[in-house]
């Protein structure tokens, strides 16, 4: 997989667009103008830190006809404010299009005298991709709403019984919230699934898929971040997550990252992205912090491609020793037992603890998700073992108890 751009083009803009950016090259003894025979591990990686000292507490951008997306706070304090100039915005576009495309015309299910998608709802809240999804839609020529995720489940639920929509783009932990608020999931009619934001196990995805009648190749599980744009997306002939064009991804050990990291298992590792579509965002060797399992280049129609299974976990400044666990492998479990979870997971005081809210749930089965907990999934048992962690607690919740934090829960590991 090559990148669109040369690597010392991509060098040279990124110090144009970000001139702090040279006096890190100049730290390792490069130079913008001089950079022809440089090779992309010569580069700095931008870290978190780098970017707070750099990116994020630089003056606001006056550029005409930047977008600004402001996200949670830096570790100084700080609100992030990532910038997207109109040559980011059409690339990201373009990209999730194709991404969308590709998928919807492979006739995956086999019903080739379905009638053809009309109306598109996204579902998803603020930010990025929510700003750009009913521009992606009404290119592909389809009717197209959205709605705020800040909204009552309630109001979710009617907008999807009126406008019954044939496409959902959405993500996971709405999926969630909507199929434990509504009574029956196949009435609204939807026909194809696109996730965005947040991490959906294969399991979890074919439980949802069962739930509103379709199959599990009608989920299209996309990858993305505020920073770099579209990502890479889910190939359910492949099994893997393909990354789009414009990406050159370098999976690293943790503690390359970051001496104070401890080494992950074997098949796992850290995602660093280079991107030739970004100008606004300094994106060479961009550490993204999430965890993916099984990266490798595969031939896809003779063409190399960069894969990776999935992604299990994130890792942060923080250092925390819950990071070992993969939230993934978790709800890949307990979506084998209980087809229906809603789950919220906790790391305090040493004790993991699993909250489920499920229909099925029976004293029985939350012995046997604990057992599977603690013995199929390795660090955990390892953990445990160590006594790092003191046991796992797995918890049954009332049906009318808050699972969220806000509007939806999230898809990660409280501490």
């Amino acid at each position: 997989m090559q990148l669109i751009l040369p690597l010392h083009s991509l060098i040279q803009r990124t110090c144009q667009f970000h001139p702090w950016y040279s006096t890190l090259l100049s730290q390792q003894g490069i130079t913008p103008e001089s950079c022809e025979s440089t090779i992309l591990s010569d580069l700095p990686l931008i870290t978190s830190e780098r970017l707070e000292q750099h990116y994020y507490a630089a003056a606001a951008r006056t550029e005409p006809g930047l977008s600004v997306y402001k996200t949670s706070g830096t570790s100084s304090g700080i609100r992030k404010a990532i910038y997207y100039s109109p040559e980011d915005d059409e690339h990201y576009i373009a990209a999730k299009k194709a991404s969308f495309q590709e998928w919807l015309n492979a006739e995956i299910t086999g019903q080739q005298t379905a009638p053809p998608f009309r109306k598109a709802l996204a579902d998803m809240g603020t930010g990025h991709a929510a700003s750009t999804a009913m521009s992606i839609f009404a290119s592909l020529g389809y009717e197209a709403d959205s709605l705020s995720f800040a909204l009552p489940i309630e109001e979710h639920i009617r907008k999807l019984s009126s406008f019954k929509p044939d496409l959902f783009y959405t993500m996971p932990s709405i999926l969630d919230a909507i199929a434990s608020a509504a009574d029956d999931l196949k009435q609204f009619g939807i026909r194809k699934i696109i996730l965005v934001g947040e991490m959906a196990p294969l399991d979890w995805q074919a439980n949802i898929a069962a739930r509103f009648g379709i199959e599990p190749t009608d989920v299209l599980d996309t990858y993305g971040s505020i920073e770099i744009g579209a990502i890479a997306s889910y190939s359910h002939t492949l099994g893997r997550y393909l990354f789009v064009d414009g990406i050159y991804a370098e999976a690293l050990p943790a503690e390359q990252i970051d001496p104070r990291f401890e080494p992950l298992p074997a098949s796992e590792s850290v995602l660093v992205l280079t991107s030739s579509n970004r100008t606004v965002f300094p994106a060479l060797r961009y550490v993204t912090y999430d965890v993916v399992r099984d990266f490798q280049t595969i031939l896809v129609d003779g063409q190399e491609r960069q894969s990776f299974r999935c992604i299990v976990k994130r890792i942060g400044s923080e250092l925390k020793h819950g990071e070992k666990i993969s939230l993934y492998d978790i709800e890949s479990v307990v979506n084998r037992f209980v087809p229906d979870a809603e789950l919220r997971v906790s790391l305090r005081n040493n004790r993991l603890s699993v909250h489920i809210r499920s229909k099925m749930l029976d004293e029985e089965r939350l012995a046997d998700i604990r057992h599977a907990i603690e013995h199929t999934i390795g660090e955990i048992g390892q953990m445990i073992e160590n006594r790092m962690l003191e046991g796992i607690t797995v918890t049954r919740a009332a049906d009318n108890e808050q699972l969220e934090r806000g509007a939806v829960k999230s898809k990660k590991i409280y501490f």
